[in-house]
């Protein structure tokens, strides 16, 4: 999973990404002090990874990750090319989905590009760029559908959906907000439109509005842009999870106790990446290693396979299965076969969050 952190400059984006990733991306009181996009690969936490291996006495536990990009910071006008506006429209494009820094705090002490902090207003100055880029790609399209369709009267539906999203996109608002069929959702994907990019926005807050647990009105204001899209909300603060970063698995956990967190920033950032693109993990196990695997949900069990390799993909013969759960509850797999918790499943088999399964195949 590659998520894209995008956001104004100063509005924190380049502090949570330090923090997160620990890649120790460049953060200054200045614009454009990201020009190449940072990559910091981060393990999804995972406690059932650390059972498993107990259970099977496993050499290593190799967990799922993240790839975070930390693109830079965007001004009004990128769409024309103004600050780094291309570099940061193609480096949006690499990615599945993006994480939206908004700024939710006051502080005299760290300028903001616009003069003062305003959030609907930032976020809607990186959503118009990326609009302007997209009513851009979707002109070509049309213009290419309209001499295309005095040969190909198929081509009618494609044209009528390509103005719908022309319609949409002219009315500032995002692809995303659109409600499309499952049909036209594929068609739309091969469009590649930044503003369809599924989004999760971070509200970044100052450390005692967080710990306050109250949410001011900047928040509550991101909320309600957020419902419009569908899209997740987050809030962080990027200064505590600095601090987080510093410390060790045992520490951190204390630490956020203390401050009366259940989770940190992180934690929440991935299970709403999670959410947001539809994503679960089904796990392996044996003697050398345990793994994290993830996959979309609705994933057949053939494709799961092809996960690990395509040979067991192009091979698969049956997934023997296990909930985490039956598995934890008897204690090792050799009971779980006893008392027939163990299922073979075959090709039609939709892969469960949790499952722990061993691919029989033949090549």
């Amino acid at each position: 999973m590659k998520l894209g952190i995008v956001g104004l400059p100063n509005v924190g984006k380049s502090t949570l990404f330090n923090a997160i990733t620990k890649a120790g991306a460049e953060s200054a009181n200045y614009p454009f002090c990201t020009i190449e996009p940072n990559v910091g690969v981060v393990s999804v936490p995972d406690q059932r990874l650390t059972v498993l291996q107990k259970i099977y006495e496993s050499q290593k536990i190799v967990p799922t990750a993240i790839e975070f990009y930390d693109i830079a910071g965007l001004v009004r006008g990128a769409s024309k090319g103004e600050g780094l506006g291309n570099k940061f429209l193609s480096h949006i494009r690499e990615v599945e989905a993006i994480v939206h820094v908004v700024r939710c705090f006051e502080d005299e002490n760290i300028v903001h590009v616009e003069g003062s902090v305003g959030p609907l207003r930032d976020i809607e100055t990186i959503n118009l760029e990326l609009i302007f880029s997209d009513i851009e790609v979707i002109d070509r399209r049309i213009q290419k559908a309209k001499k295309l369709l005095k040969g190909d009267k198929s081509l009618q539906k494609e044209l009528e959906l390509l103005e719908r999203i022309k319609e949409t996109l002219e009315e500032g608002k995002s692809a995303r907000t659109l409600d499309l069929t499952d049909d036209e959702k594929e068609v739309v994907k091969g469009y590649s439109l930044l503003s369809y990019k599924p989004i999760i926005y971070v509200a970044n807050v100052s450390e005692e509005d967080l710990l306050e647990g109250a949410e001011n009105y900047m928040v509550k204001e991101v909320r309600g842009h957020a419902q419009e899209e569908n899209a997740e909300v987050v809030v962080v603060c990027a200064k505590i999870e600095a601090e987080i970063s510093e410390l060790d698995d045992e520490e951190k956990q204390q630490f956020l106790e203390e401050l009366g967190l259940e989770e940190s920033g992180l934690d929440k950032l991935i299970k709403a990446g999670y959410r947001l693109l539809g994503l679960m993990s089904f796990l392996t196990a044996g003697p050398q290693e345990v793994r994290a695997w993830t996959i979309k949900i609705g994933t057949k069990a053939p494709q799961a396979a092809g996960k690990i390799h395509t040979d067991i993909e192009r091979g698969f013969i049956r997934a023997e299965t296990i909930s985490f759960d039956d598995l934890v509850s008897v204690g090792t797999m050799s009971t779980a076969k006893e008392k027939g918790l163990v299922r073979l499943e075959g090709k039609e088999y939709v892969v469960q969050d949790g499952d722990v399964i061993l691919f029989r195949f033949n090549v």
